[in-house]
């Protein structure tokens, strides 16, 4: 391994495995928070990247050096339309997973979302599936998310699950039945100051190899004929390559969840027209409607899909509404 005299640190992390080309570009989330909430409602929203802006707040973190004074904050621009409740999800769950254990879907819905064939608002047949609650584990929303509600030239809509806070499982899917073939908008699930969970595909980079995709040092230029390779793949017996060993292979376009990050603002263009920059943001147009401001960068490129969710790790005592000087774009 060239002129290495002692053991060297590892190259590269080896949390992010596969390092595979992510199967979709929408994000699946498989977990969503147990918090037994009294309060019912969605424990997740989902919206469409638009591009970043600064935002000048007030520091509120007590016990900082900072606090109280002006800080300049990178944030990002999520497009958040509405959501439909189209359908309810029942699963019965035992040692060995979970299974669904009845659908139930709304009749009542617009031009370019799915239609799903199911217990469609047959009442009998709904009425004797509602006995089988007292067994079942969990209850999920079924929702659908247009693009061209946010702008994009995209028709078909997203259709995904997303979990319901709440301790009574019987609660919970009456709170759904109720908003069954209706709109909930993102002010109804999210509030500024609060933490979320922020889920996306990230940009895809291609092939790379060990030096881009693993932090792999640059051999000497004399040691060998390649420069940018692994100085060995590894002992000689016995012959094989395991897989800790840095190797090319892809590199972007995975699955990533980042976790807590800030609410800024919950807003609507109607309200507030000054979100948009010149023009409108580069890759993605104007921004129409409802839209979510986040601290900091979250993964992906303009136009994907991105999926929030309450914080599985929460740690926020309490929620201070983030104290707003000035919105900068650009």
């Amino acid at each position: 391994m060239g002129r290495r005299k002692y053991s060297a640190p590892r190259r590269g992390s080896l949390a992010f495995r596969p390092r595979a080309r992510a199967r979709s570009m929408e994000p699946r989330v498989r977990n969503w928070p147990e918090n037994g909430e009294e309060k019912l409602n969605l424990a997740g929203f989902a919206g469409f990247k638009a591009g970043v802006i600064h935002v000048l707040t007030v520091d509120d973190r007590e016990k900082t050096p900072n606090y109280g004074k002006h800080l300049l904050n990178p944030c990002s621009v999520v497009v958040t339309p509405s959501l439909r409740i189209i359908g309810i999800r029942v699963y019965i769950g035992n040692q060995y997973g979970k299974r669904v254990l009845f659908d139930v879907y709304s009749r009542e819905l617009p031009k370019g979302f799915p239609r799903e064939s199911g217990n469609e608002s047959d009442g009998e047949k709904v009425g004797g599936l509602e006995s089988k609650l007292d067994t079942a584990s969990s209850v999920m929303a079924i929702v659908a998310v247009s693009a061209e509600d946010a702008g994009l030239s995209q028709k078909k809509a997203y259709v995904f699950e997303i979990g319901v806070t709440g301790k009574d499982i019987r609660s919970k899917y009456e709170y759904l039945k109720n908003l069954l073939g209706r709109e909930v908008r993102v002010n109804d699930v999210f509030h500024a100051g609060e933490n979320v969970d922020v889920s996306a595909i990230t940009r895809g980079k291609g092939i790379e190899g060990p030096i881009t995709r693993f932090g792999v040092k640059r051999k000497q230029h004399k040691s060998r004929k390649s420069v940018r390779a692994v100085g060995t793949l590894g002992p000689i017996s016995p012959a094989v390559v395991t897989y800790t060993v840095p190797r090319q292979g892809q590199r972007g376009f995975h699955q990533r969840t980042e976790y807590n990050k800030r609410i800024i603002m919950v807003s609507n263009v109607g309200a507030n027209d000054a979100i948009n920059p010149s023009g409108g943001f580069k890759h993605f147009g104007l921004v129409r409607g409802d839209y979510v401001v986040v601290k900091g960068s979250i993964p992906g490129v303009p136009k994907r899909l991105i999926k929030l969710r309450l914080p599985i790790r929460d740690y926020q005592k309490k929620i201070i509404e983030p104290k707003i000087i000035e919105v900068i774009v650009q």
